[in-house]
């Protein structure tokens, strides 16, 4: 029993914990910050004000994650964030292909109480920032109402994951908050204050059929008239959860210090919305259906946006812009919303794409006046018109590893985050992001001086060539456009057959193309054209030959028109970083097959083409001339591990019963660390929620493998793999002249693939 007699005050339970860097926010941004920075050893406290993690991604909010994949809807290919975000959708995918928002939470507390390195500090809100000096944070101060503790966190470094930019607001660092003017950034999209300059909040709702009919009685506040939003013919009965993302409101209001103003405007809608499904007598479907689940906070997507040295803006997305400081990428359409959100008249967003995906610099991931205050999620320097494409989750936690690495560079050379834009240590972090699996446009691993792989002579057991995609799967109309992206090299020339059935007597039209990048993979250069008269019959055998000489490494897209008298046959045999694709809208993220932009934006026309998911998205079925040698063993160590203008991958043939790829040296290694990188799939979007998915593994991974010495004696064996970045560190080092690499075929009609090999002493 404990007695405490009165008293005039008493002081709160307070805990001062230090460390290495401090992240404010446990969004996805400052979640894959975290995780990354306490894997390079620094020593991390990562504050969330909420009981879970993950911001919009978790269970109280349940967005979707996505970036530069987009649906799949637009043209970016194999664009998948890599590294820790990828890890995680890889495994949620695993574990939860269902969508289950819970599971997400669950997901990303595992990950990060895994890591011996972070204090984890939940419902837990920062409130105070002390400082060094003018430009310097010393300390945060925050608050726990679960545990009534205050805390004080001090450290050298800090980084402002918090949305609104909680910290950087409170330490004075220069930001901006709505939309720049056409003339600040010659920004043809920057929009009208007619239009709105911010982006407004969202709150969701799931519903479940009971078996048996439920009634409903809204609240008294919900809203009455639904025909007070535009929109209201577009409700469905079986809507739900994310889908529903244009239920927005506040882009006029301050969307900081508006926030709970926001979200009963939202509260109203949403039950006012289910009150018109349940009770409006319109939809007789939902009569078993119950309002299962109503957010309880908003999903938020704009308010403060922080200015580092340089500030993102629409030409690098649409021009694809080169930065020497690239760190991460992004590829979400620019996607501006109107201010009234659901009550305007608008559509409910203005989507446009750039031809590919762009880089995202170092210099606007940290304050410009503040020295030692990093940026990460949707608070980073972007003007309104990019942060519409910047601040979608997984884009948010690429940048988000980017910064945690960052640190961990900056605590071990006694740095400030602008120090490592020198040519040196940026080199050193662009190097050490890409070792973990992050992909950067432009940027490889080839040559790094500490992988011994990229010394040792290389040999495989075979070496997959494209010369046949047998006509075993169902056959595709050519009422839309089909074509097929093949990898080829300076002076191919592509001769091939295709197989048909053909209703009624019809031409055929191919056409030659190629994108204008060559790591681009937008088809918007016509390169040949070929027209065919065809008679009607099935399993025709139709031959193209093109005279076009290609001029470098890229992606050629065989495109075929005919109308819906013509069918192809497809195939069931899968290729890493092979895909056929179909000339199509996907209306989650356009709203036609091509983008057609008003004149004067300054955003690209040109067609959208896109794989159709599985179990869809079956290759066209072909037979090649000249075989396509685009999946040799040098592949794993020319330091991309991903297709990009190339497939960037070891392939095996089908036919070989024990794929083997073996490294050799002259002299003997001491290797410590082995680093394999399979193929995870980059062009599935993987979202995390409410979509549900055919596959827990991706067919092209391989699941079983072994590694063996010269003398073949077995270092390290898999037999359950799904994720993309296997990681091996021996019990003891090991020294060899070489290495053998054991793959099993993920299935008979998948060959072996493998993206990368490093290892290290």
């Amino acid at each position: 029993m404990h007695l405490a007699p009165p008293s005039s005050s008493r002081e709160l339970r307070s805990v001062r914990h230090d460390a290495d860097l401090v992240i404010v926010g446990g969004g996805l941004g400052g979640t894959c910050c975290a995780l990354t920075a306490a894997r390079a050893g620094l020593k991390v406290v990562l504050v969330q004000d909420r009981p879970v993690l993950g911001g919009n991604a978790s269970s109280e909010v349940r967005l979707w994650i996505l970036g530069a994949t987009s649906h799949m809807g637009n043209n970016n290919r194999w664009a998948r964030e890599g590294g820790v975000i990828d890890e995680l959708l890889v495994e949620n995918m695993y574990r939860n292909p269902e969508g289950n928002p819970l599971f997400v939470d669950a997901l990303l507390l595992e990950m990060v109480t895994a890591e011996k390195n972070i204090t984890l500090l939940l419902n837990t809100a920062v409130h105070d920032v002390t400082k060094r000096d003018p430009d310097t944070i010393a300390s945060v101060r925050a608050f726990c109402s679960q545990n009534s503790t205050a805390y004080e966190l001090h450290a050298p470094l800090f980084c402002d994951a918090s949305g609104d930019g909680l910290v950087g607001f409170m330490a004075g660092a220069a930001f901006r908050m709505g939309a720049e003017s056409r003339e600040e950034f010659g920004e043809g999209f920057a929009p009208s204050k007619e239009y709105g300059e911010l982006l407004g909040h969202s709150l969701y709702f799931y519903s479940k059929d009971t078996g048996r009919p439920v009634t409903f009685t809204p609240p008294s506040f919900a809203l009455t008239d639904i025909t007070k939003i535009p929109r209201w013919r577009q409700f469905k009965a079986g809507e739900f959860g994310c889908k529903l993302w244009w239920l927005e409101y506040g882009g006029r209001l301050d969307t900081v210090h508006d926030t709970e103003g926001i979200k009963w405007e939202l509260w109203k809608v949403a039950y006012g919305v289910w009150n018109h499904i349940k009770n409006s007598g319109q939809f007789p479907e939902a009569a078993n259906l119950t309002l299962e689940w109503i957010g309880h906070i908003p999903g938020k997507r704009e308010s403060r946006r922080f200015e580092g040295d340089y500030i993102l803006r629409q030409q690098d997305i649409v021009e694809q812009r080169a930065h020497p400081d690239a760190v991460a990428f992004g590829g979400w359409s620019i996607d501006l919303h109107p201010g009234d959100g659901v009550f305007s008249e608008k559509p409910g967003c203005n989507q446009w794409h750039s031809k590919g995906v762009y880089q995202i610099p170092y210099r606007c991931l940290y304050s410009r006046n503040i020295t030692n205050l990093f940026l990460a999620g949707r608070v980073i320097s972007a003007s309104h018109v990019a942060f519409a494409s910047s601040r979608v989750m997984a884009t948010c936690a690429h940048a988000g590893q980017a910064v945690g690495l960052a640190a961990a560079l900056c605590r071990r050379d006694t740095l400030l985050p602008r120090a490592l834009t020198a040519p040196a240590p940026l080199a050193e972090l662009q190097r050490a992001l890409l070792r973990t699996g992050q992909h950067i446009p432009g940027f490889s691993l080839a040559g790094d001086s500490a992988d011994l792989a990229q010394r040792a002579t290389l040999s495989a057991s075979s070496e997959y060539q494209l010369a046949t995609l047998p006509a075993d799967g169902p056959a595709v109309s050519l009422a839309d456009g089909w074509a097929m992206m093949l990898p080829v090299t300076a002076g191919t020339k592509l001769d091939l057959a295709v197989f048909a059935d053909v209703a009624a007597a019809a031409e055929l039209r191919v056409e030659l193309r190629q994108s204008s990048r060559s790591d681009n993979h937008t088809p918007d250069v016509t390169l040949e054209t070929k027209t065919l008269p065809l008679a009607a019959g099935d399993g025709q055998e139709v031959a193209v030959s093109f005279t076009h000489t290609f001029a470098d490494t890229r992606y050629a897209f065989v495109c075929f028109f005919g109308g819906p008298a013509i069918r192809l046959r497809t195939s069931e045999q899968r290729l890493t970083g092979v895909l056929s694709l179909c000339h199509m809208v996907n209306l989650a993220v356009a709203k036609s097959a091509v983008q057609t932009p008003p004149p004067d934006i300054g955003v690209d026309t040109f067609e959208f083409w896109q794989p159709q998911r599985r179990p869809a998205g079956r290759n066209l079925a072909l037979r090649l001339a000249r075989p396509l040698a685009a999946f040799g063993a040098a592949n794993v160590v020319n330091g991309v591990a991903r297709p990009t203008n190339a497939p960037n991958a070891w392939l095996a043939s089908l036919a070989d019963p024990a794929p083997a790829l073996t490294l050799r040296w002259a002299e003997p290694q001491t290797i410590a660390r082995i680093e394999l990188m399979f193929d995870p799939d980059f062009d599935h979007p993987m979202e995390s929620v409410l979509m549900g998915h055919p596959e827990r593994r991706m067919p092209f991974c391989v699941e079983r493998y072994r590694v063996l010495d010269e003398s073949g004696h077995v270092l390290a064996t898999c037999t359950e793999n799904h994720q993309a970045r296997n990681v091996i560190v021996l019990a003891s080092p090991v020294t060899t002249r070489a290495l053998r690499l054991e793959l099993a075929a993920p299935a008979a009609h998948v060959p072996a693939a493998l993206f990368e090999v490093r290892c290290y002493a």
